[in-house]
């Protein structure tokens, strides 16, 4: 007997595939700088940062949005600029930015509301970090056809 495999099984496997020889190019130190290099000079964040599941909330943002990145990187490899291919995917890219800032609004408890619109624009520039990386070395990938 023959194991049938439907198209959207094949596919899944292959995306889980590539997601996992990405993410071996990120490392824990590198989560935790860019954490504090974003949101660490933020008086309200860092008050907020002594909560651990804070921290993780900015790692899971953070991988999912390099992992964004490294997936539409292959527009990239047929002309695409980088602010061509941001546009193609971005309802994904707000929707990880509007996550990490409700995220801290929800655990501020409603003390931030002076400091909401600088806050919104630390989360963008560190979703767009994590984006860009992702697309970088998703390129890279591409080119040296390790898809």
């Amino acid at each position: 007997m023959t194991v049938i495999n439907t198209f959207k099984e094949k596919k899944r496997e292959k995306q889980i595939k590539y997601e996992k020889s990405v993410l071996r190019e990120i490392s824990i130190k590198a989560l935790k700088e860019k954490v504090q290099q974003f949101f660490g000079s933020s008086r309200f964040v860092s008050g907020l940062m002594m909560n651990a599941g804070i921290e993780e909330a900015c790692y899971d943002v953070a991988i999912e949005a390099y992992l964004l990145g490294a997936n539409y990187s292959r527009f990239g490899r047929f002309g695409e600029s980088l602010d061509q291919v941001r546009h193609r995917c971005e309802k994904e890219y707000k929707h990880l930015v509007d996550t990490l800032y409700n995220f801290f609004l929800y655990w501020g408890h409603g003390s931030e509301a002076v400091m909401s619109e600088s806050l919104y624009y630390m989360c963008e520039q560190y979703v767009n970090s994590w984006w860009s990386e992702g697309f970088n070395k998703g390129e890279r990938r591409h080119k040296l056809r390790l898809h």
